[in-house]
């Protein structure tokens, strides 16, 4: 028997999915402000904080765990609807955002700049990691907390669009908050939905970005390192006791206490990139078969900013692989983070950034460089939270939160572009 995966908010909104829907006004979202400014056009302009303020989702894991509703968007509800399909592609897009918000929020707690409240409230956060983590880029804490806004916002926008629209949003329920965080200082020590504890980082991403191969030609790819088991957050005090000074690359061998925090940092850094690349293709990969031009242009908007997040963490990571910090070993796990530059290689090179031209759609074309991969079985929905639980993300979970999951993205894989 088919289970019924979706907390229900209103049952009659499922009925308001229709097969053929119309398409949609673009101002269904304008939402009156009385401190809000106008824009040329004459209309309410509200600033981003104030628009989650007005969906009950401001600084999201600050709420209850039960919280993540969306309780004011029924008022700015469309008469338009979507399609079945266009409906499934934003929902499977809203859980995807939601488990960004839960692990993203993870990492701000410990070494982001600010709370992502609206008064941007200073963060505290965990001191040695934080070091670490600016021993990547002194801007990293910034960083940080500007990724887990837009995610915050990502995952509110999705779900509040839906609901403007008669369509079913993404809820996750209260005993899905299961896995065991950070104890160290800077943590709230909540129950998360992800785990950051004991991550199998795939590091292909590396290699391919620097490839003129393609995954969707059938090339596969391995990483310059091997992350296994490996936690990219303090588990506790033990792992960054509070007076421990980081010091400034290249960090001492002898100094245990600081070169395992550092492989902590260094080990988020390469995750960071990981988790933005499954966006970078995702997004691309379910526009293909969305149906309306607003939609289209939603999924096109927001997975552009998935771009540009992965883009910047691929640059940061590369300092933990380059001198002067490379060689830095953990000493629990073992873990060494190499020189890749030496010996450099086109396929190691640390400021090769940009996506390098690759096979597309035929080996007898050109080599153009593009997002890569972008087909339903290497990034499409049932891909990307495969990926996630390879990397350890879920570990805790039950069945009842992957009966959940896989139920969205095979949904949205099936989404058929109508025309």
């Amino acid at each position: 028997m088919e289970r019924n995966v979706f907390k229900i908010l209103n049952p009659a909104l499922m009925k308001k999915e229709r097969k053929n829907g119309r398409k949609s006004s673009s101002e269904a979202l304008m939402i009156p402000s009385a401190d809000g400014k106008l824009d040329s056009r004459g209309r309410r302009v509200v600033a981003r904080r104030s628009f989650l303020k007005g969906l009950g989702i401001v600084g999201a894991t600050l709420l209850p765990t039960s919280a993540l509703l969306i309780t004011k968007a029924k008022a700015q509800q469309s008469s338009t609807t979507l399609t079945k399909g266009d409906a499934d592609i934003l929902r499977f897009l809203a859980w995807a955002e939601l488990v960004e918000v839960d692990l993203w929020t993870q990492y701000n707690e410990l070494g982001g700049a600010q709370l992502p409240d609206e008064t941007d409230t200073p963060n505290t956060g965990n001191g040695p990691y934080k070091a670490a983590l600016q021993n990547l880029d002194g801007d990293m804490p910034q960083y940080i907390t500007d990724n887990t806004q837009d995610e915050i916002t990502h995952a509110a926008f999705l779900n509040a669009y839906l609901m403007a629209h008669g369509a079913q949003p993404v809820v996750f329920r209260p005993e899905f908050f299961r896995s065991t965080g950070s104890s160290a200082t800077g943590s709230t020590g909540k129950k998360r939905i992800t785990n950051l504890l004991h991550l199998n980082v795939n590091t292909g991403f590396y290699t391919r970005y620097r490839s003129n191969e393609n995954p969707d030609l059938g090339a596969t790819f391995n990483g310059p390192i091997t992350i296994t088991n490996q936690p990219a957050i303090p588990v506790s005090d033990v792992d960054t006791p509070p007076a421990t000074v980081v010091p400034s690359p290249p960090i001492p061998s002898g100094a245990t206490a600081a070169q395992r925090i550092q492989a902590i940092a260094n080990t988020a850094s390469f995750h960071f990139a990981f988790i933005e690349v499954g966006g970078t293709s995702l997004y691309p990969t379910l526009a293909l078969q969305v149906t309306s031009q607003e939609v289209l242009r939603i999924v096109l908007s927001i997975g552009g900013t998935e771009i540009d997040h992965f883009s910047l963490w691929h640059d940061k990571l590369g300092n933990a692989v380059s001198s002067p910090l490379a060689g830095v070993t953990d000493p629990e796990t073992g873990l060494t983070f190499p020189d890749l530059n030496n010996p450099v290689t086109d396929l190691t090179q640390t400021n090769k950034i940009l996506a390098e031209p690759c096979d597309f759609l035929s080996e007898s074309l050109p080599e153009v460089s593009v997002i890569r991969p972008t087909s339903t079985k290497n990034s499409g929905a049932v891909a990307a939270v495969n990926g996630f639980m390879a990397d350890g993300l879920f570990i805790e979970q039950k069945d009842d939160f992957f009966d959940f999951a896989m139920t969205l993205a095979v949904a949205a894989d099936n989404a058929q572009r109508e025309v």
